[in-house]
């Protein structure tokens, strides 16, 4: 049967993607490493809440693989039971039980045997607020009361110190609210941690030696040309992502003078991704209608030198925390919401789509503009300075 949407990963490909991202890589970096989209990375790391699943173990007295081969080739050989269990040590209704659970003496079956055995071992250990309401209860108060999982956890040990059934850890707490397949606490309890956070990653995970929110020389707005800050001429654009769901994103480039918005298909948010599209877009441009571009503090312009020899455009960052400083993009990326509603996922928009969408809203009157057109306020301030 053909399989039908986008192909799923491998275990290899989940194995690396889980280490990646213990390592503190972003969704990017790790889609990338994988040969995946970041939303299929962001889908497999949400359904377990960002915490890395336990690897999968049988029980030590279960047979091998290796064993179950030897039974099926004494099976072929037509060894008697008792004589298979005497060559692997064990019980004959152990060998006896093995084989009529997977099909019986001519059906048997090693490498299927032992894949039957690997799935019976997915049984999950129950957690700990399941059983215990009472504990359950008390956990769930405090969450409301804005209490941190520690805090919780510390409190219950003072509280309860003879009482090890009504003690929790801090991070299985973590663990009921992250990964909701376990159906223990309420989504919504997420709201009440200090960091707001959807997906956790585990204590020992770490970004350290990584160069996150570092943007090597980059220059202030304060020494962004006087001209830019009156709007008086035009080619000084805006730049920011919009994001959506699974981890995807658009980049909006807005220009001061006329409000003409151009939007760029980006594959990521890693800064390679962000640049090389931009890149690219802004090569399409005619000269002279773009020459200063104002960005806010993320990562994503890291690679702003390469951008600026790329399309001689010099690049300026705003303030920390500090939106209003691009008070035009901000302004136009409210507007887009109309056409990217909060939760959309971003990735299936193609360039051409985008370009669409842009000339909708670049050929409505703004008010600000005197009712003019972005595309019309454009045209006529490139027509007055050529």
């Amino acid at each position: 049967m053909a399989q039908m949407g986008r192909p799923g990963l491998s275990a290899k490909q989940k194995k690396d993607l889980w280490l990646r991202w213990k390592d503190g890589q972003s969704l990017s970096e790790i889609g990338r490493a994988i040969g995946k989209h970041p939303g299929s990375v962001h889908g497999v790391l949400s359904s377990h809440g960002g915490i890395v699943p336990r690897t999968r173990t049988k029980c030590a007295h279960t047979l091998t693989l290796a064993e179950r081969e030897e039974i099926s080739r004494g099976l072929g050989a037509g060894t008697s039971m008792r004589q298979l269990a005497k060559q692997l040590g064990c019980s004959p209704s152990t060998i006896s039980r093995e084989i009529a659970r997977n099909g019986g003496r001519w059906a048997y079956r090693a490498a299927s045997s032992d894949e039957r055995a690997w799935e019976c071992a997915k049984r999950p250990k129950q957690c700990v607020l399941t059983g215990n309401h009472k504990l359950r209860r008390v956990v769930a108060q405090k969450l409301q009361d804005d209490w941190s999982p520690q805090q919780i956890a510390g409190w219950l040990k003072c509280r309860y110190q003879n009482n090890g059934v009504m003690q929790v850890s801090h991070e299985t707490i973590y663990r009921s609210l992250f990964i909701q397949a376990r159906g223990v606490l309420k989504k919504e309890l997420i709201s009440h941690l200090r960091s707001r956070r959807m997906m956790r990653r585990g204590k020992s995970s770490t970004t350290d030696g990584q160069p996150r929110g570092q943007i090597v020389d980059a220059i202030s707005i304060r020494e962004r040309p006087a001209e830019v800050e009156d709007r008086a001429v035009p080619g000084r654009r805006e730049g920011d992502l919009i994001s959506g769901s699974r981890n995807s994103h658009i980049a909006t480039l807005v220009e001061r003078h006329s409000r003409d918005v151009m939007l760029v298909r980006v594959a990521g948010k890693d800064t390679n991704s962000v640049v090389s599209a931009l890149v690219r877009q802004v090569k399409t441009l005619p000269e002279g209608l773009m020459s200063t571009l104002t960005w806010d503090r993320g990562s994503e312009l890291a690679q702003h030198k390469r951008f600026t020899v790329a399309t001689d455009v010099s690049v300026y960052f705003c303030d920390p925390r500090s939106p209003w400083q691009r008070g035009t993009n901000e302004n136009t990326n409210g507007l887009l919401r109309q056409y990217f509603p909060k939760g959309t996922d971003l990735s299936p928009f193609t360039q051409r789509q985008l370009d669409t969408i842009a000339l909708k809203l670049n050929t409505i009157p703004r008010k600000t503009l005197g009712y003019a057109t972005p595309s019309v306020k454009l045209a006529a301030s490139v027509a007055s300075t050529s």
